[in-house]
């Protein structure tokens, strides 16, 4: 019986490899559909490379995927299609288990909202200096080579920008307050305390709604609460969940059909932000947690 052919090894050392790349690629392009293209069209690349004169596949790989994804994050300043405040950060929502040490390995493998958004103000060379070194230790030289700066120009690149996402990430005694502040938003969304509403939202609360009609934004935290008391009418099933590493909640209404999801975000105390989704093509597209018997 022989072996697998040159192509077939190819193919298995480059599956080898697909996992951590898509999520090279997720950490710079915030998309899902964006990180699988980048990484097929290292694939391209590499299957148009004589193998045999690479002696590291890892890292050309990696390489090949810096690069493109920062010629996408460039093509995207150029040309736009939307703004920021109408492009819908993708979704990866996990139950949420209070903080229990095998849920942060879940939030270890996300990026949370706070995070996707400082991401998006860095240039594209901070953005993968950030990603590379801090989120897949890979080594100033490397990362040099990639963005065609030198060992120390690189690492003082990657110090200024680790400055700026300083504070994104959550610890865990964090998360469980944060939790706290979004299950008594859902208490008092659900037995129609408004003032209960109030204590919890920061008066200049943000409320951006992703519907099937379009990006509905209210914006107050008077505003947001009626939202709030209305919808909890509509939904009979609510579950605690993490939504790109936020304190979230996924609905369902009284015949099953999911409602929404939602993402809040948390400082001091008070929710300063929260995006859902209602449009039935988003969520039909998200992998979510079961609906509670």
């Amino acid at each position: 019986m022989t072996g697998p052919g040159p192509d077939e090894a190819l193919a298995g050392a480059f599956e080898q490899q697909r996992g951590r790349l898509v999520a090279v690629a997720y950490r710079m392009l915030g998309s899902r559909a964006d990180a699988e293209d980048a990484v097929q069209e290292a694939w391209l690349r590499l299957a148009r490379q004589d193998a045999g004169a690479i002696d590291n596949l890892a890292g050309w790989l990696t390489t090949v995927v810096g690069r493109v994804c920062i010629d996408v994050l460039r093509s995207r300043k150029a040309r736009p299609e939307v703004s920021y405040e109408d492009r819908l950060p993708e979704f990866i929502v996990t139950e949420d288990g209070g903080g229990a040490p095998e849920e942060d390995s879940l939030l270890s493998e996300s990026v949370g909202l706070a995070l996707l958004v400082v991401l998006d103000t860095l240039r594209p060379t901070e953005r993968l200096a950030f990603v590379l070194h801090d989120m897949f230790a890979v080594p100033f030289e490397e990362i040099g080579q990639i963005i065609g700066r030198t060992t120390d120009a690189t690492k003082m690149l990657a110090s200024r920008t680790r400055r700026k996402v300083q504070g994104t990430h959550r610890p865990t005694d964090e998360r469980r307050q944060q939790r706290a502040v979004v299950d008594a938003f859902l208490a008092a969304a659900r037995s129609g305390d408004f003032e209960g509403l109030l204590r919890v939202l920061d008066p200049d609360v943000t409320w951006r709604s992703y519907t099937a009609r379009g990006v509905v934004v209210r914006l107050g935290a008077a505003e947001v609460a009626g939202r709030a008391q209305r919808g909890a009418r509509a939904a009979v099933t609510a579950r605690p969940a993490l939504v790109n590493g936020e304190s979230g909640i996924v609905v369902w209404g009284a015949n099953g059909k999911l409602l929404g999801v939602m993402a809040c975000t948390v400082v001091d105390g008070r929710i300063v932000e929260v995006l859902s989704v209602s449009d039935p093509e988003r969520l039909a597209s998200m992998s979510l947690p079961a609906r509670p018997d």
